[in-house]
């Protein structure tokens, strides 16, 4: 008789029998049909058995890594007060109180320098500022050593620095989309606390070298209510204890450095308190400015000195120009101080911009002048001709040519020089006129005549002054930059 059997799911033994009356009367094929079946019944049977004693295996594993990753707050019976002790103990008071200075150690991680404000004198930082100390209130029972974690609900419930912004304006602690706050604590009492904050706070900037200046800014920190008796705060690693991103980079200024500083502050009130600072120093950049204030400046002035090469009788042409070259002048240095603030001292850019626009005015002073000169020498060569109309009729007349300079010898060479022979109009008006008549029989009383009591007639060259400015002014312009620059830069 053949048996197949399997264990079932109870725990019994199923079995199959082929009895062999049964077999003995079957043909020779309903035998091997019924061989083959009883063959899977008993394949089937050691199959489930395999199955339920991997399953058994992989139970005893599951549990046996549950048991070495158990949480461990299953193993207190209780809140994160009670694995803390918080309600054991009277947080409102500082660690140690009655005691030493708690030292409490700081260290920041700047993560943006995001604005600087030369109106408000202010500038924004977001960084992580962290707090080390040692609390032994906190202290738990560990065999591993391992530090907990918490959130800032915790905060809320233990005693942590008060260190506050000095001069800060505005801060805030980043609550997206949790607050931001970390406290991590190590069985023995060490207490890290680490928070995300972005601060405005004040910087007094000297913007008598603006915009070639440098500015150092300072965070200040400090705590409130202890004073160096109580809290002892300091840098965690020196200047170590200071860390910047590599990134942070601002659109008008070069950041050069970082460093820390640390100092009493004195309070006539309450007394003596730590203060740590954090300064960095920022290098403004040239370019912008040399593109939107001082290249135009500069192109303004130099419009100023095309008004040299117009004509003196172009009145329209060359007013236009100057009023033009000052009211640019004069926008630009609108726009400059709209952007700065009021300070009661002069800046550098006000040097240039106010000199460059002294000149710019000269020029159109320079046009008054030259345009008076021309109406007097005008109305002087009107008159030498209402006076002396015609020498017609007067015997042996003379004129003489004089280019500003005249002595007696060029007086006593008269002789031959008429009235036909005078220049031209135009050569007229670039030199000194001198009509002299004389008669043969007055000859000695003329000589007498160029002594004393001649009537001479000197209309001074009114030309010669745009011919000076062309040479004047753009010398002394390259000249003070010079100085400017070689004084700024």
């Amino acid at each position: 008789m053949f048996k197949a059997g399997w264990t079932g799911a109870a725990g019994g033994y199923w079995s199959a029998e082929c009895p062999a009356p049964v077999t003995s009367r079957m043909p020779y094929f309903a035998k091997l049909l019924l061989f083959i079946f009883c063959l899977v019944l008993l394949v089937e049977s050691r199959k489930h058995r395999r199955r339920r004693w991997t399953s058994q295996l992989e139970v005893q594993r599951a549990s046996h890594i549950y048991k070495k990753n158990h949480d461990v707050t299953k193993t207190w019976k209780g809140k994160t007060e009670q694995l803390l002790r918080v309600d054991d103990h009277d947080f409102t008071m500082r660690p140690a109180f009655g005691g030493p200075a708690i030292p409490v150690g700081v260290d920041v991680q700047v993560e943006s320098l995001d604005s600087i404000s030369e109106v408000d004198m202010d500038f924004t930082m977001t960084l992580y500022l962290r707090h080390y100390w040692k609390d032994e209130r906190l202290s738990f029972p560990s065999t591993t050593n391992k530090s907990m974690t918490f959130d800032g609900r915790l905060v809320k419930k233990i005693w942590v620095p008060d260190v506050f912004f000095v001069h800060s304006k505005r801060s805030f602690i980043h609550d997206t989309t949790t607050d931001n706050i970390m406290l991590r604590v190590f069985p023995d009492g060490h207490v890290l606390y680490s928070m995300r904050i972005t601060v405005t706070a004040m910087c007094n900037m000297d913007f008598s070298r603006f915009p070639l200046d440098s500015q150092t800014c300072s965070l200040e920190l400090e705590s409130y209510a202890y004073t160096d008796e109580d809290l002892m705060l300091y840098w965690k690693n020196g200047n170590e204890s200071l860390k910047t991103d590599e990134k942070i980079s601002l659109s008008q200024f070069l950041i050069q450095k970082f460093h820390t500083t640390s100092r009493l502050a004195f309070y006539s009130s309450t007394g003596w308190y730590n203060r740590l600072y954090i300064n960095f120093t920022l290098r403004r950049h040239i370019f912008f400015f040399l593109l939107q204030t001082y290249f135009p400046a500069t192109l303004m002035v130099m419009l100023s000195w095309v008004s040299f090469w117009i004509d003196r009788r172009a009145v329209p042409a060359r007013v236009s120009l100057g009023i033009t070259t000052v009211l640019t002048m004069s926008t630009i240095i609108t726009g400059v101080n709209a952007s700065m603030p009021r300070v009661s001292y002069i800046k550098a850019v006000d040097i240039y911009l106010w000199v460059s626009f002294v000149f710019v005015f000269l020029s159109v002073l320079e046009y008054a002048a030259v345009n008076y000169l021309t109406t007097v020498q005008e109305r002087k060569e009107r008159k030498l001709r209402e006076r002396f109309p015609c020498t017609c009729g007067i015997p042996h007349a003379k004129t003489m040519m004089l280019d500003g300079n005249y002595s007696e010898s060029d007086a006593n060479s008269l002789a031959g020089y008429t009235r036909n022979q005078m220049v031209p109009e135009e050569e007229k008006q670039e030199k000194m006129v001198v009509h002299l008549t004389m008669s043969n029989e007055s000859n000695s009383s003329r000589k007498r005549g160029l002594k004393g009591h001649v009537g001479l007639r000197i209309i001074q060259n009114t030309h010669a002054i745009d011919k000076y400015s062309r040479l004047i002014f753009p010398g002394t312009y390259i000249f003070f930059n010079l100085i400017y620059w070689s004084v700024f830069s």
